[in-house]
């Protein structure tokens, strides 16, 4: 039987001009949607006619602000998929929403056009630290939003942002325990980082953001290990948590590496051993679609060594970790060529990784040092 594939949908608008996007157009209101909607469904059609006889298991709506896409043109998008692949049992398909009042409007009709999980950019849960993330809302704005998608929505997930500024140790566990409380199956936790070309890389630079140390790092990464698994929602992958049977199923596609397909401006996708990438600026996009009948920029056959090592490292980000058996066969690597023995070794004899047959995992120790441990442990070149 062939493997069900995931779709990602990039909806590259946002409901105003933000310091985030440096596209072209921005507010919803510009936006020619009858033609957006007979471009994005082309270029779907394009990728169904590449991937026949397989079933979508997701759909992700994701971008700039998805949850402000027309719902009507969510659910042609959901029916084209349906029409092109057929639907996987109990297939996910989840929308990227802030927690502001404008989009939370949208819920009802989005969840009637057949969304059914949301995933909600809270961040945090006190207005001092939105502000200074840059957000538009408000924490009281965020619980509110919250409140709505969980009475509109079958499985909701919001994220966090640890490890910030001016963070203890108490303050962190006492915003833990009560994001918690809120019910939801599902939470993204991110520990802050400071990405190149952002605001935060400036102030960093100027040394007026100073992140916690690694010691207090360290301790805020055990304390969320041991509260979520408290709670019934353990680490299944390294920044995400969830209760039984609410993992991501989508999220799960790209970390075992299967395949999935990237439409609408900036997607990037991985299918059939090639990776796809589509145009990044709007109106490129749409032009090549006009002109071509989809937005593809790019696109190449992997690498058995590229297959290889994006499936190492994608797979031991999860608490399960990797078969090595399974990239073996995926890539076409010999399995004795995927890993170092000898660091595999080592690492395990400090209780950091653990080896069993083919199965290697990296242990709930070494998952604060993973970025240390993974060009350590992937062999292939």
């Amino acid at each position: 039987m062939t493997a069900p594939i995931a779709l990602y949908i990039h909806w590259p608008f946002c409901v105003s001009k933000c310091p985030y996007c440096d596209f072209n157009s921005h507010v919803r209101g510009q936006v020619d949607q009858a033609a957006w909607r007979a471009a994005l469904l082309s270029d779907m059609a394009h990728e169904a006619a590449l991937t026949s006889g397989r079933k979508v298991s997701s759909i992700f709506f994701g971008g700039g602000t998805p949850s402000l896409m027309p719902p009507a043109t969510v659910a042609a998008l959901i029916e084209g998929a349906e029409r092109h692949w057929g639907f996987a049992e109990g297939i996910e398909i989840t929308l990227e929403a802030n927690p502001n009042s404008v989009e939370v409007a949208n819920f009802a009709a989005l969840a009637s056009a057949g969304v059914n999980r949301v995933s909600l950019g809270i961040q945090a849960l006190d207005n001092v630290t939105l502000h200074f993330l840059g957000r538009a809302h408000s924490a009281p704005e965020a619980l509110a939003g919250l409140d709505a998608a969980q009475a509109h929505f079958a499985r909701v997930s919001f994220d966090l942002i640890t490890a910030r500024p001016g963070q203890t140790l108490a303050l962190w566990e006492a915003e833990l325990a009560r994001a918690l409380g809120f019910g939801t199956g599902h939470l993204s936790l991110y520990q802050l980082t400071i990405e190149p070309g952002t605001r935060f890389q400036t102030l960093h630079a100027k040394g007026e953001l100073i992140l916690p140390d690694e010691d207090l790092s360290a301790d805020l990464f055990a304390a969320t290990a041991a509260m979520t698994a408290a709670a019934g929602m353990p680490a299944y992958e390294i920044s995400n948590h969830a209760k039984a049977g609410q993992e991501s199923r989508h999220n799960l596609t790209y970390w075992r590496y299967g395949d999935y397909i990237g439409i609408g401006p900036g997607a990037h996708g991985r299918r059939c051993g090639a990776a796809s990438e589509r145009h990044r600026k709007p109106e490129n996009w749409l032009s090549a679609v006009a002109s071509q009948g989809h937005g593809i920029k790019a696109q190449r056959a992997l690498t058995p060594a590229t297959r290889a090592v994006e499936a190492l490292l994608m797979g031991l980000r999860l608490a399960e970790g990797v078969d090595l058996a399974h990239i073996a066969a995926l890539s076409g690597v010999r399995e004795d060529a995927l890993v170092d023995g000898q660091a595999v070794a080592r690492l395990t004899s400090l209780g950091l990784v653990a080896r069993e047959g083919s199965r290697l995992t990296v242990l709930p120790a070494g998952m604060i040092l993973l970025d240390a441990i993974l060009p350590q442990v992937v062999a292939v070149a």
